[in-house]
């Protein structure tokens, strides 16, 4: 089963929430309407700004307990190697 681990912030520079899903088509929206988690919901964390994809979950949830584990500027670093402007990278269904 694939997995997506994914960065969402609040706005560049902002609050940053890491998670992992096997759907990321069904995640991002639930976080979107509130629904996905009490934190992303509490400080308005809805902009999906990083992700990666595995073939295997399990891959992905290591790797997710692993950036957890990182400083806050190795994560802003991260995300702007890839997307400097923390733009929403998510553009509906279709994953």
């Amino acid at each position: 089963m694939t997995g997506y681990v994914y960065m969402l912030a609040s706005r560049k520079g902002g609050t940053i929430y890491i998670g992992v899903t096997n759907d990321l088509g069904r995640r991002i929206p639930e976080h979107s309407a509130g629904t996905g988690s009490r934190f992303t919901c509490k400080y308005g964390v809805r902009r999906l700004v990083w992700y990666e994809e595995y073939f295997d979950i399990r891959d992905a949830i290591q790797r997710e307990k692993s950036l957890k584990r990182w400083s806050r500027q190795w994560k802003i670093d991260l995300i702007e190697r890839e997307n400097p402007e923390w733009a929403e990278l998510f553009r509906g269904t279709g994953w």
